[in-house]
């Protein structure tokens, strides 16, 4: 990674106070195209509610890391369409609606009229069903623990599972990839940000998804039930 890159993002993490956020982050997208899909399923409107970690996880004890943006807020699941408009032959503008192989996650707060926004993409690696999330809509920034710690358009990794009208997202913690990386479980470059204390991924994504494709499925490894981020999306029609 370039210095400058490196100097930026260090600033960045530092003044979003992400010093003690817990969801790894990674410069490079966790998938690979060829294993995008679509799942229709995720789609609509859900009400979110924090999973606490128990203290046997990659950290010493549970914690409270989400903004009540995150919690207190109603997403809003849809697919993305990239509207164009064009000079039909009369000189008339012709507006056409393209569907993107991702989705727009929108937030929003039930105490006013407040939101932002995520760009999720959908992958499959072995049987498991993956999102990797990048802030769409950078204006609310500040308010939100999961976009403040995705800034600068790094990614981050969930695990979905999804079961009737509920769907359990759990994201891999930055301390959990700490341990296997330090432990020599798996091998994936990466920079130290001394100032925060945190790993950040430099790895390409075919590393990534190797490592997922490697450990996704091994809780003695990844534990998707125990990590520091997890929330609980109840379907609200």
């Amino acid at each position: 990674m370039k210095l400058k890159t490196l100097i930026i993002i260090t600033m960045l993490l530092l003044v979003m106070g992400c010093d003690n956020f817990y969801m790894i982050c990674s410069l490079n997208p966790y998938y690979l195209k060829k294993s995008i899909i679509l799942s229709p399923e995720i789609e609509g409107s859900w009400f979110a509610k924090p999973v606490n970690a128990k203290k046997d996880s990659c950290t010493s004890s549970p914690s409270q890391i989400w903004s009540l943006t995150d919690t207190t807020s109603t997403w809003r699941i849809r697919r993305y369409f990239y509207k164009t408009v064009v000079k039909d032959k009369k000189g008339k503008d012709s507006t056409t609606f393209k569907p993107e192989n991702y989705y727009i996650a929108k937030l929003l707060q039930q105490t006013d009229s407040e939101s932002y926004q995520f760009k999720v993409v959908l992958f499959r690696v072995n049987k498991g069903l993956y999102a990797d999330f990048i802030p769409y809509a950078k204006e609310e920034l500040f308010k939100s623990k999961l976009a403040s710690g995705s800034y600068f358009e790094v990614h981050t990794l969930a695990r979905i599972t999804l079961a009737g009208s509920k769907m359990d997202l759990s994201w891999l913690g930055a301390d959990c990839m700490k341990e296997m990386i330090e432990k020599k479980r798996v091998r994936v470059n990466y920079q130290w940000v001394k100032e925060t204390g945190r790993f950040l991924l430099s790895a390409s994504s075919n590393d990534l998804t190797a490592m997922i494709d490697h450990y996704g499925d091994q809780p003695r490894f990844i534990n998707w039930e125990n990590q520091q981020a997890r929330l609980k999306l109840t379907r609200l029609n």
